[in-house]
């Protein structure tokens, strides 16, 4: 698929996509749940139906609506001796664990970049717990053989909290209250209060000490039936943000400010930019500098910002970068090399078709901005973040920008470009 993105002036109101984060680990916890779940506002990207079908292989009966969608389980009793995450990395790492709590063989396979991502942990952490597991050299396909045992471990958070986040799950769902999980170097903090956050609201009692060690205490019975609305999505909405600060301004809707979501730190990235911002009761009004209409190219700021924590704002704040006077440093970059793409080396090379200067120096970005977006065929690199981002950022070009294999967005987004069109910009789809 094409997309063609047009310089346009953005207007109205927009509802934020639902949480993939929230909405999988809604799923996650609804398979673990002896019971029946109920899940409001579900999501309906590709990585939000891939965990649909993995709690369904995993043992889950499930009936989806467009408003609802209801999970009624016993456990993890895997119905086949496979599933698969799609490309899913949080369903990949999150789902593996709990799948290990059956004593059957079961093959985990993904598809797309995720063959590519490397899953050596579980190689690493396994054995430890109890698992027989056969990698292909730390990539995919995996297979294991449980049934988990938990037992005091250390895990590696530097490269992902995700797989932080199935072992956590899993060990919860065994009600064992006698070990710890000891984590060294975490990052993502935020997405760890959110895993913690799901399992509080669905009963179980786990809780960290400054994120270095997590411990699992008794909780009262927990009720046969849950429900959970999932939040609005923060990553997603981001780009909507800043498509509003450079060509608005427009409204956000659906957004928790009081989320744990990592990616809510984008506001702080919007107001050291100078964006114009506008707390209502029923969302967030996000425009240029003056709110001017008759100059979309406004003078925002550079600005620094540390996204170690929240590496999935790397694409969005380019975009904002992009239009910033001066030079944008982003902190971080260490975190981008097992995305979908190498996201620190695809944003320099397709926002360089556009004209913008990235430099990479060690874990900083740089970018240099304010010195006009060029009219450009990009390449999404078949990456979510990357199509979006480019698509932002043509909202303030010279002319239009093409996106090649624009479709990637279904990963977490597939609304986006429908989005925009509703918000007043020219995109033509082919």
């Amino acid at each position: 698929m094409i997309a063609t993105v047009y310089p346009s002036i953005l207007k109205g109101d927009q509802v934020a996509p639902a949480s993939k984060s929230s909405m999988q680990r809604a799923c996650a916890a609804a398979l673990l749940h002896k019971g029946e779940t109920v899940i409001l506002n579900p999501g309906h990207s590709h990585d939000d139906l891939a965990a649909i079908d993995v709690i369904q292989k995993l043992g889950a009966v499930v009936e989806v609506n467009e408003a609802a969608i209801k999970v009624v389980s016993n456990g993890v009793k895997p119905m086949g001796s496979e599933m698969n995450c799609g490309e899913s990395g949080l369903g990949i790492r999150m789902f593996t664990p709990i799948a290990a709590l059956s004593e059957q063989s079961i093959t985990i396979q993904g598809k797309g970049s995720l063959v590519k991502r490397p899953m050596h942990f579980f190689d690493e952490i396994f054995p430890s717990l109890g698992i027989q597991i056969n990698s292909n050299q730390g990539f995919l396909p995996i297979q294991i053989k449980g049934a988990l045992h938990p037992a005091n471990i250390t895990v590696d958070g530097s490269l992902s909290s995700q797989f932080l986040t199935g072992l956590l799950m899993a060990y919860a769902a065994t009600e064992k209250y006698d070990v710890e999980i000891k984590v060294v170097d975490l990052k993502s903090k935020p997405y760890i209060d959110l895993t913690l956050s799901v399992l509080n609201a669905f009963g179980w009692n786990v809780k960290h000490n400054n994120y270095e060690s997590f411990q699992f205490f008794e909780h009262a019975p927990l009720k046969p039936f849950i429900k959970y609305t999932v939040e609005g999505d923060w990553s997603g909405a981001a780009f909507l943000l800043v498509a509003g600060a450079i060509a608005g301004p427009i409204k956000v809707k659906g957004l928790q400010l009081d989320s744990s979501q990592a990616d809510k730190r984008i506001m702080s990235a919007l107001e050291s930019a100078q964006a114009s911002i506008n707390f209502q009761e029923d969302g967030i009004v996000v425009g240029p500098h003056s709110n001017s209409h008759n100059d979309k190219m406004q003078p925002l700021t550079a600005f620094t910002f540390d996204a170690t924590d929240c590496p999935d704002l790397f694409p969005p704040l380019v975009a904002l970068a992009a239009v910033c006077n001066g030079v944008t440093e982003i902190k971080g970059v260490s975190r981008l090399a097992h995305k979908e793409s190498d996201r620190g080396l695809t944003l320099q090379t397709e926002f360089a078709k556009l004209g913008i200067k990235i430099n990479l120096e060690g874990d900083t970005m740089k970018i240099h901005g304010g010195t006009g977006i060029h009219s450009a065929t990009v390449f999404s690199q078949q990456d979510h973040r990357i199509a979006m981002a480019c698509g932002v950022a043509a909202l303030c070009a010279q002319g239009p920008v093409e996106i090649t294999e624009a479709e990637a967005i279904n990963k977490s987004y597939i609304d986006f470009y429908t989005h925009l069109q509703q918000l007043g910009a020219k995109v033509d789809i082919q």
